[in-house]
């Protein structure tokens, strides 16, 4: 158990001292743009489709729960509100992170797992360059852009397939289920959720890439440290969720 124990502490040592390297590496040069724009569009534009596939069967899963919970208070009309609250809070930070970590969390690790085991990062640092700049930091930066991007994204198709849902199915008044959303939502709600997709995009980036930096065996090693990864990070947004709603519900929002 003491084994253990230190072998975890060493290897969150180590992660802090990833985090401080990385953010050393922030204004370091060469900055190297497109770098960046192409991992936003591996990350965020290639993953559009899983984004508005997941985010709308959320929406209309949750409003078929929310009609029936509500229609024994004959208040079906705040099904809308009700969704688009849970969804810009909760639910479409959650359900983006852990699509994202699923997609290309995953496809961190094993990427940079396979570079470290064929020794092309000991190649790179043979030359001088810091893998830490050249290949995590534009993953890094690209993750905490596009997280919030894809979350009101999905916030929006949510929204969408609740009214899709709430309105054909149940027969619910349009007019007044829209008005009622609009005067029940407020822009905090939105903020809420961009502001936790944010910071989860960075812990899944640096704990994803860290982890796919420290893989070792050959393939066993790459495909180990992708599942590793994939728990750690899934793991810790959700520890993160509550422990950010905690803070801005108590400190900002109070």
């Amino acid at each position: 158990m003491g084994r253990i124990i230190t072998e975890k502490l060493e290897t969150a040592g180590q992660y802090f001292t990833f985090l401080g390297e990385l953010c050393r590496c922030m204004v370091r040069r060469p900055f190297r743009v497109g770098q960046y724009f192409a991992e936003i569009e591996h990350l965020g534009i290639n993953s559009l489709f899983v984004i508005i596939l997941s985010g709308g069967a959320m929406g209309m899963i949750f409003a078929l729960q929310m009609v029936t919970l509500l229609s024994d208070f004959q208040a079906e009309i705040g099904t809308g509100a009700a969704v688009a609250v849970a969804m810009g809070r909760e639910i479409a930070p959650v359900i983006t992170a852990l699509m994202l970590i699923a997609k290309n969390g995953s496809a961190m690790a094993a990427e940079l797992g396979t570079m470290r085991v064929t020794e092309q990062i000991d190649s790179l640092e043979s030359m001088s360059i810091s893998a830490a700049h050249y290949l995590v930091l534009p993953k890094v930066v690209a993750s905490f852009l596009v997280f919030p991007i894809l979350t009101l994204l999905a916030d929006m198709v949510g929204s969408a397939g609740a009214f899709v849902v709430s309105v054909s199915l149940y027969n619910i008044e349009s007019a007044g289920y829209l008005d009622y959303l609009f005067d029940f939502l407020s822009p905090r709600d939105i903020f809420m959720g961009l502001i936790k997709s944010a910071v989860m995009g960075l812990i899944v980036s640096t704990i994803c890439c860290f982890t796919g930096l420290k893989a070792s065996q050959g393939a066993k090693g790459v495909g180990d440290s992708a599942t590793k990864a994939v728990v750690a990070s899934s793991v810790s947004i959700l520890v993160a969720d509550y422990l950010l709603t905690t803070i801005i519900l108590r400190f900002i929002y109070r």
